[in-house]
């Protein structure tokens, strides 16, 4: 079984994301070097299966978060990063968070425990070589994303938006009707119950941040 990417997508590709066409354009360009690997790495799988009789399972789930994630601000993905700068911003007494680009693009997002299930059971199940989208179904632009961070983490400061930084991909969602059909799966928890978990995780295991001086 290989995990696929989502970023794997062309830049523009119709919403929502259906595997036919995944080679029907090139990715977001922040994402392209990734999504390109990631494509070769299908052919390679379709490869060997013809050649060998390899059965190369190809699922490509969209973006992941839970608990165990990483919430280093120079390598973490948006949701970390907005649940860090929230937390810590509220120990700090500080009256604003920077969230990057203007809030408009739109993401849908996988719970890790339902990600987990989804490649466990395509493991189990498929043999197919065609590749199968994992996903939550549920697309939220990132301004409503981080006001449900912000809601999640108890952060009562403004959040405020830096239009000079990228946007990425103008909208993200995917359709999942092979996993349902082909594997039987369907993803179970919802981005607020996700989020509610992924802090109060966040919460427990770190070092509070210094108040500001």
């Amino acid at each position: 079984m290989v995990a696929g990417t989502i970023c794997a997508y062309p830049k523009f590709a119709p919403v929502p994301f259906k595997e036919e066409t995944l080679w029907d354009g090139y990715p977001e360009e922040t994402n392209a070097p990734y999504g390109v690997a990631k494509k070769s790495i299908l052919v390679m799988g379709q490869a060997y299966r013809q050649q060998y009789g390899l059965n190369v399972v190809h699922l490509m789930p969209v973006n992941l978060y839970g608990p165990r994630d990483n919430f280093d601000l120079q390598a973490s993905h948006v949701i970390p990063a907005l649940i860090r700068k929230c937390v810590e911003a509220k120990e700090r007494g500080e009256e604003r968070v920077e969230c990057w680009g203007d809030g408009s693009p739109t993401r849908e997002f996988l719970y890790v425990e339902d990600a987990a299930e989804g490649l466990v059971r395509g493991a189990e199940v498929y043999d197919g070589a065609e590749p199968v989208n994992l996903g939550s179904g549920e697309e939220v632009t990132i301004r409503s994303l981080a006001e449900m961070v912000r809601g999640a983490t108890g952060y009562e400061g403004e959040l405020v938006w830096n239009p000079e930084q990228p946007n990425g991909q103008p909208r993200r969602r995917l359709d999942t009707t092979r996993a349902a059909e082909w594997l039987g799966w369907k993803g179970s928890w919802s981005l607020a119950e996700g989020l509610v978990r992924t802090v109060a995780w966040y919460f427990g295991g770190r070092v509070p941040a210094s108040p500001s001086a």
